[in-house]
């Protein structure tokens, strides 16, 4: 069962208009699209997602709401290509939510989840070539060791990927348990009873295997350009490295030129063109956190287009 994180706090953030324009970029099981359908009974809802399992649950879903909306298979790395292509220029509201939803999680043969076993995948676009298999068995340990320390801030990477290479070179590592026995064996005991010792470094493999976080910074450019005035992007993150991305994008487009920031009157050319709705990032409820313990790590920030 999927619920969806800050779905209130997104919903309320995006500040819907009844005949507004909005994009989701990540449809995932249609938790935030199905309320954005809800609200805009005269508008047009756009939304994103590359897996087709969730697409063929979601359109289902959205068309009980409504019919004015349109799923695009593709990652929204080219939202502004796609959308332009369907004639779209300028919209009210654009989402973000970049976890991976609890159905891919919960699917063992998805390869995601280190508590399940399967043969090691992790894709969200099931067409394409590079899966966690060909990650885990052919990077190098120097390759290995980087992703795992850039994208999964594991301090344990040298050594998990230094026996890494060593198991697989006895035989492959072919299921997500059997990545898990190495890593395990990789770790100080005591690392392994604070938190489950794979975690970051699954979290950093699915980031490689699916170029999360080189889309990420490009795709929210992309977003922000594509804004009306008053427009507004929301965007729900999981984990430090993409937060941070989000934070010092949104910092760099809201903040005034040092040049000009002391003077008493500020032209109108320097001011910038965004506002942030929130200046601390919104973190779930108590309620939230007590039914879905996946929410615990979510974060939402929110920019504005102001002129």
């Amino acid at each position: 069962m999927h619920i969806s994180v800050l779905l209130q706090e997104s919903i309320d953030s995006l500040n819907i208009k009844e005949d507004g324009i909005y994009v989701d970029c990540t449809l995932g099981y249609a938790g935030h699209s199905g309320e954005i359908l809800k609200r805009i009974k005269r508008g047009s809802l756009f939304a994103f997602d590359q897996d087709q399992t969730a697409i063929d649950y979601s359109k289902q879903k959205l068309e009980k709401i409504g019919s004015n909306f349109t799923i695009i298979k593709s990652n929204f790395s080219f939202l502004k290509e796609k959308l332009q292509e369907l004639g779209v220029e300028k919209v009210d509201g654009i989402l973000f939510d970049l976890g991976v939803s609890s159905p891919q999680l919960d699917d063992a043969e998805r390869g995601f989840s280190f508590h399940q076993d399967a043969r090691l995948d992790m894709r969200m676009d099931r067409e394409q070539e590079l899966s966690a298999y060909e990650v885990v068995n052919q990077y190098s340990e120097k390759e290995l060791a980087t992703i795992f320390f850039r994208y999964g801030e594991e301090k344990y990477s040298n050594s998990i990927a230094k026996n890494i290479v060593k198991s697989r070179n006895t035989k492959p590592i072919e299921t997500t348990l059997e990545l898990v026995e190495v890593i395990k064996h990789s770790v100080p005991e005591k690392y392994s009873r604070e938190k489950h010792p794979a975690r970051k470094v699954f979290q950093a493999i699915r980031i490689e295997v699916n170029h999360e976080l080189e889309i990420l910074e490009q795709s929210l450019i992309d977003a922000m350009s594509m804004l009306k005035e008053n427009g507004r992007l929301c965007v729900i993150t999981f984990h430090s490295l993409e937060d941070r991305i989000v934070k010092n994008l949104f910092r760099s487009v809201t903040e005034i030129d040092q040049k000009v920031k002391g003077l008493p009157v500020i032209p109108e050319k320097y001011l910038p063109d965004y506002q942030l709705i929130t200046n601390k990032a919104i973190s779930p409820r108590k309620e939230e956190l007590e039914v879905n313990d996946r929410s615990r790590s979510s974060k939402l920030r929110v920019i504005e287009k102001i002129k």
